[in-house]
């Protein structure tokens, strides 16, 4: 299915306030999130490569190890593997994230 709208990915919940739809390809994952202001996304890291926190609309803080950052619309960040970050909404917002490999954890939850 090379055409998609993202009005027809079901969106699930994966964390309070953080209302995800994924797309999956071969080699990569984005997800498209919906978050509420005031949640938080609590300090974690992974193995997958992440361009994270692309802001479509809203603002949401960022922290890369001990750096953080009021990210606004037309921000994103580079998370190299096994990196610790965290987040927070300030407002209402949408993000894109990218990862690669595959979420492999994020098709399990669909």
């Amino acid at each position: 299915m090379p055409f998609i709208h993202l009005k027809d990915i079901a969106a699930k919940e994966l964390l309070p306030g953080f209302k995800g739809k994924m797309v999956h390809t071969e080699n990569m994952t984005l997800a498209y999130w919906e978050i509420k202001s005031g949640s938080i996304l609590p300090p974690h890291s992974h193995f997958h490569e992440q361009v994270a926190a692309q802001v479509i609309s809203g603002e949401f803080e960022l922290t890369l190890q001990v750096e953080t950052k009021l990210m606004k619309a037309g921000d994103l960040a580079v998370i190299p593997s096994n990196e610790l970050h965290s987040g927070r909404a300030i407002t209402d917002c949408q993000l894109l994230d990218v990862f690669s490999p595959v979420r492999e954890d994020y098709k399990s939850k669909e």
